[in-house]
């Protein structure tokens, strides 16, 4: 059952909703507590997060019934999780407020599996059997305040965020959730961990045929030499091109680590003899920065999985690039450009 609220001295409470809890709320808490409180040691934080994540389904339920909405019970970063249509919900249940910050543990901003979407706060009243919605925020919203401000991060992995950061106006999270597209905000892409195990399931969906591009024809998602340098993608440098030469780019965004700004991995494809092709890669910032971040690394992995070069970035580095190597038409491999622990593979044949 959803009532406003009205017993507040805070303008803030006041244009929150309140979630009233059932017994059967009470019920299924205790019960996913028990189950993943256990194995992670979370307690009573863990009780909160499962009472917040029932009180945020009941409350998306009754705004747009026409959604199924699906429960992720990741409580591995004192978190948990809904995803309903395309966007993922982060829970961020708390008892009080008093301070007007928000604790965020750092892990669930910057690991791929960890983000969502939208953060909703919520303040879970026990006593009360009532689950208050304080606030939400974006994750694109928060990845340029991050990288705006130098915010310290807290001995225990975490972040304070000042409470007006968030949108306290529920109805907004209800018209980004039924009227916008889930890729305007873009989300970070997990590193393939367990790469050997899973090959022969990613390659078929994903590997960029080099081949092709020797006749004209680029794969979806990579630029062409001539839109590299329109004003959208913008290379601040301008590496030589050969008319023998097939070239091709694509933005990585690697969210956090890179405040929100993208890099281009640009790959270059020369034939070599009849049956082998000569490969090259190079990693360029885009629009007005001049130079890569610092400690931005750039990897060659064979079939199996094995790194076979890497280069990483320095200060005011311009562009970085790994050693051209030459390959037989139809051999497999792969390049990952990663900052700290976020990744993003591509794998190609040539």
């Amino acid at each position: 059952m959803v009532d406003s609220s009205s017993n507040s001295n805070s303008l803030r409470l006041l244009l929150s909703e309140v979630i009233c809890l059932e017994a059967e709320h009470f019920t299924q808490a205790k019960e996913i507590s028990e189950q993943v409180g256990t194995e992670v040691n979370l307690g009573w934080q863990t009780y909160l997060n499962a009472l917040g994540l029932l009180g945020l389904e009941e409350w998306l339920q009754d705004r747009i019934p026409t959604q199924a909405i699906h429960r992720d019970t990741n409580f591995r970063e004192t978190m948990c999780y809904l995803k309903m249509g395309e966007f993922k919900y982060g829970v961020i249940a708390t008892e009080h407020l008093l301070d007007e910050v928000v604790t965020v543990p750092k892990a669930v901003i910057d690991k791929p599996e960890l983000v969502a979407h939208f953060y909703v706060v919520l303040e879970v009243n026990e006593e009360q059997e009532q689950v208050i919605f304080r606030s939400f925020l974006r994750y694109d919203q928060l990845i340029n305040y991050l990288a705006k401000v130098n915010l310290p991060k807290l001995q225990d992995g975490c972040y304070q965020l000042p409470l007006s950061l968030f949108d306290a106006e529920p109805n907004h999270l209800l018209f980004y959730s039924c009227y916008l597209d889930a890729t305007t905000i873009s989300l970070p892409v997990a590193s393939t961990q367990d790469y050997s195990d899973n090959l022969l399931e990613q390659l078929p969906k994903t590997r960029t045929k080099l081949s092709q591009w020797l006749q004209g024809v680029l794969d979806t998602g990579w630029l062409s030499w001539e839109t590299l340098f329109t004003a959208e993608t913008s290379l601040a440098w301008s590496p030589r091109n050969s008319a023998e030469e097939a070239k091709g780019g694509k933005l990585i965004n690697l969210g956090i680590q890179l405040g929100g700004k993208k890099v281009v991995l640009l790959i270059t494809v020369n034939t070599e003899t009849s049956q082998k092709i000569k490969v090259g890669a190079q990693l360029y910032p885009t629009g007005e920065e001049k130079y890569l971040p610092p400690d931005l690394k750039l990897t060659l992995f064979s079939k199996a999985g094995k790194a076979l070069q890497e280069t990483q970035s320095r200060y005011q580095d311009n562009y970085i690039q790994l050693k051209p190597f030459k390959g037989e038409k139809g051999k497999h491999f792969s390049i990952e450009v990663c900052m700290h622990d976020v990744c993003v593979r591509e794998d190609f044949e040539l």
